[in-house]
């Protein structure tokens, strides 16, 4: 799974990254170094000009979490914060944000955690891991988006009667990752960006073979500061190795 994960670069670098054409400079998201569900990230994403219905593709701060369009309450968004690629075209709750709200959720790597078993003289612990792409390139992971109408707004056009949120794909972690943990986020290579990101194409088959191991497998993965562990820390610090 992907469970915590780094996002650290600023929306100017995403926006050259992901080649994006329309985003808010006013909407900022500090960098962090503990991303963690219900935590609002950036989503790379398309979608057609409400004026000249000409595909856009947008850099968006969105909840990690998703809530399908139909729940009757955003809470069940912090339990959904993975979606498993294998099934991921089926379950009622994905399968109409994979047919047509897929996204990029851009990240510097993320963490898993593996199980210490407990000896003679010491507890039962998990151990933080940090597992990145080796040459230091940003990941693009493979997301969902969905939007849910907050009953309670009156309004459609205040912007608090609308929430967007996300969700990460995952599959069976291997080479590196796997040593760790045995699900692992999936990416989507820089060339089927446009692919992946295009609400128009539809067809499960072809979708899902545009994802992809991060950096194709070629990962690092390294013991770091038990202090991510809480939620409320963060800064450059978590990635210390452990004292």
């Amino acid at each position: 799974m992907c469970g915590r994960y780094v996002a650290t670069r600023s929306p100017q670098d995403l926006v050259g990254l992901f080649e994006v054409t329309r985003w808010n400079p006013e909407h900022l998201l500090e960098p962090s170094w503990n991303v963690a569900p219900t935590d609002e990230v950036w989503a790379v994403l398309e979608r057609p000009d409400r004026a000249s219905g000409v595909l856009e593709r947008q850099l968006r701060a969105v909840r990690w979490g998703l809530v399908p369009s139909w729940a009757k309450s955003p809470d069940a968004g912090a339990k959904m914060i993975n979606a498993r690629a294998e099934t991921v075209h089926e379950k009622p709750a994905y399968r109409r944000a994979f047919a047509k709200r897929r996204c990029l959720l851009p990240a510097d790597g993320f963490y898993e955690w593996r199980t210490v078993e407990a000896t003679a003289t010491t507890k039962a612990r998990k151990r933080p891991y940090f597992i990145s792409p080796a040459d230091g390139r940003v990941m693009a992971m493979a997301g969902l988006y969905e939007f849910w109408r907050d009953p309670a707004v009156t309004g459609d056009d205040d912007p608090a009667a609308w929430r967007t949120t996300c969700t990460v794909l995952t599959t069976e972690a291997t080479d590196a990752a796997g040593r760790v943990h045995p699900r692992m986020p999936l990416a989507v290579p820089r060339a089927d960006y446009g692919a992946w990101l295009d609400p128009t194409h539809q067809d499960p088959g072809e979708l899902r073979a545009l994802l992809a191991a991060p950096a194709e497998g070629h990962l690092d993965v390294r013991e770091v500061n038990d202090a991510v562990n809480n939620v409320r820390n963060n800064g450059p610090r978590l990635l210390d190795a452990p004292s």
